[in-house]
């Protein structure tokens, strides 16, 4: 019993720390085809599906934004199929980071501030089979945009916001109708 639980708490760490540079295989590998990610909401539409590829397109639309992300593991906790792994996330903000509404449309966009960022997480995953079936989290956002410089905004910085929001709008638009 004691070895299951071990590999299914292996399992759920791999999980996330692939997000900072995984690829599709390292996903395909660990994500059931059938898995779902209860934060995909508000992400782009892309992540909102399941299986390997929605938990790819999550990592890729972090990794657009932030650069150096790293999750450093303070606890994992197992109980039957599910893992909670307390965590802190860190990284560097490089590009915009767009935020979407439950429409999969643009819902705000932050700009880059070239901050670093460091924020305590919790991600819950079930695990079934040997994969991943299921995730979510708690994030310390506010935290995360205190660090970056999106909260308290200048007036600067939400001109800023405005003018990135309307760009991903229309990088949005021109996406979907291309496809």
């Amino acid at each position: 019993m004691a070895n299951e639980h071990s590999a299914i708490a292996d399992l759920a760490v791999r999980s996330i720390q692939i997000m900072g540079a995984g690829e599709l295989a390292d996903f395909e590998e660990v994500v059931h085809p059938e898995a779902y990610n209860r934060e995909g909401v508000q992400e782009p539409p892309a992540c909102r599906g399941k299986g390997p590829a929605a938990f790819y397109a999550t990592a890729l639309w972090l990794r657009q934004a932030f650069a150096d992300l790293r999750w450093q593991v303070h606890a994992v906790v197992t109980e039957g199929d599910v893992v909670a792994v307390h965590v802190t996330m860190a990284g560097r903000q490089i590009g915009p980071f767009v935020a979407y509404d439950v429409n999969g449309d643009v819902a705000q966009a932050f700009p880059a501030t070239g901050k670093s960022f460091a924020i305590t997480q919790t991600h819950w995953i079930r695990v079934v089979d040997g994969k991943v079936v299921e995730h979510w989290a708690n994030r310390d956002d506010l935290g995360m945009s205190m660090q970056l410089g999106w909260n308290p905004p200048t007036p600067r910085y939400l001109l800023r916001m405005r003018r990135a929001t309307k760009r991903a709008r229309r990088e949005r638009s021109a996406t979907s109708a291309r496809q």
